[in-house]
């Protein structure tokens, strides 16, 4: 388990390691290469040290890798601008975001898919403005105006992805919880779920709900997400919440743990058409 900076640049250095043993290069005939000292080439390749965007264009170039896509990923997780050309948009609010929030944007918006598994409340990129504001007034105690306000634009912000091209791929599995919970009354859950139902249409969308009568299931134990990147299940990441910090599971069997709950959870949970169908009947008593 590690903090997010810890893992990006120990993903980054493993990939880059990967790639140098593919075309049969020690360290030092790939540091001789790029004119390095062979203990940088160690340094990055551990995550012993961070890397600039330029010096991983370097090694990909020497190492011929010629996938722009996993070229663009490798260069993002070394600081270069994400898919959008937004230069890490969420380092303008430093000042507001703690610096595990900030890492999990980060991770956000390089992967290409994101599974997530949410028991209390709607997730983050479906929300809406007003929904948004309610949650955040509820959870972080002694919030200013101005304060609140940045930390909804940012909420607000991060949905960009699904629009991205190309657009995150979200498959969300909501407890039947999320949608009684009234946050925000009555008009604000109305508005909610008119943005489930839309948000569900999108192609890159898949929403499904557990339903109360799923009874206990392996869930129960909290909220996660898993983030997936393009090309390589290598940079895979769980990402646990907790209320003063967020935890980063990398190891192979945590990754494997939590993909088959995942994929349990879609299994006893209703098919997107009745998970409509159950979003659109709360709103009525039901």
């Amino acid at each position: 388990m590690q903090h997010g900076p810890a893992v990006r640049r120990r993903k980054l250095g493993a990939e880059l390691r990967a790639l140098r043993s593919g075309v049969g290069l020690t360290s030092g005939e790939a540091a001789r290469l790029v004119g390095w000292h062979q203990s940088k080439v160690s340094r990055i390749e551990t995550g012993a040290s961070g890397v600039k965007p330029a010096d991983v264009r370097l090694l990909l170039d020497a190492y011929a890798v010629d996938d722009a896509q996993l070229r663009e990923l490798l260069l993002v997780l070394a600081g270069s601008e994400d898919r959008g050309g937004r230069h890490h948009w969420w380092h303008a609010y430093r000042g507001v975001l703690p610096p595990t929030y900030r890492d999990f944007i980060s991770l956000e918006s390089q992967a290409s898919g994101m599974r997530t598994l949410e028991t209390t409340v709607v997730p983050g990129l479906l929300q809406t403005p007003e929904y948004a504001r309610a949650v955040t007034r509820s959870a972080v105690e002694g919030l200013d105006e101005d304060r609140l306000d940045a930390l909804v634009e940012v909420r607000l912000a991060r949905q960009d992805v699904l629009h991205a091209q190309p657009p995150l791929r979200l498959s969300a599995v909501l407890d039947e919880a999320v949608l009684r919970r009234e946050v925000g009354g009555p008009e604000v859950m109305a508005r909610q779920r008119e943005r489930l139902v839309e948000a569900a249409r999108l192609p890159q969308v898949r929403l499904q709900v557990l339903p109360f009568a799923a009874g206990a299931h392996i869930g129960l134990t909290g909220p996660f997400v898993i983030f997936s990147f393009l090309n390589t299940s290598d940079l895979d990441v769980v990402v646990l919440d907790h209320l003063t910090s967020s935890l980063y599971l990398e190891r192979k069997e945590d990754l494997e743990a939590y993909s088959e709950a995942f994929n349990t959870l879609r299994a006893h949970a209703l098919s997107p058409e009745d998970s409509l169908d159950l979003i659109a009947g709360t709103g009525h008593g039901a």
